[in-house]
């Protein structure tokens, strides 16, 4: 298996890596299956190699200390991974979610950086999206 990618992340799961697979290349619009065998699958997800595991240990579980950043451009596209993320999944606070296998997902707005960079307004952003378990791209621009 060739990826781009020299450093990739794996994530490791107890049996359920081919169904994982399926499910993340349905959500991700720019994604491909690189390879398959019955002990790993690797995707590409919006440019960025991923291996899932077939562990096989009970104990296979994930926490927010491993999390993966999507940066989003419109409302549209937030609503898009945060439906589908927390469909069978769980919503957190500051626009972190969960899905369905327990990974953690943080859905942010492009232009969070811009807002976060302007020293009068960054107090009011905070403020705003401390109070957000999605974001919310409108509410942000108008804190």
């Amino acid at each position: 298996m060739s990826t781009s990618s020299p450093i990739y992340p794996c994530l490791w799961f107890e049996h359920q890596a081919a169904e994982a697979a399926e499910f993340y290349l349905s959500v991700f619009k720019n994604s491909r299956q690189l390879s398959a065998n019955p002990a790993a699958v690797h995707v590409q997800l919006n440019g960025t190699t991923f291996m899932l595991l077939n562990g096989k240990q009970a104990n296979t579980t994930f926490n927010e200390s491993s999390s993966y950043v999507i940066t989003c451009e419109t409302q549209e596209e937030i609503d898009h991974y945060w439906v589908n993320f927390t469909k069978d999944g769980k919503e957190k606070m500051c626009g972190w979610c969960e899905d369905r296998y327990g990974v953690s997902w943080q859905i942010v707005p492009a232009i969070l950086g811009q807002l976060m960079s302007d020293p009068d307004r960054a107090p009011r952003v905070v403020d705003a999206f401390l109070k957000m378990k999605k974001f919310n791209i409108e509410r942000l621009l108008k804190a």
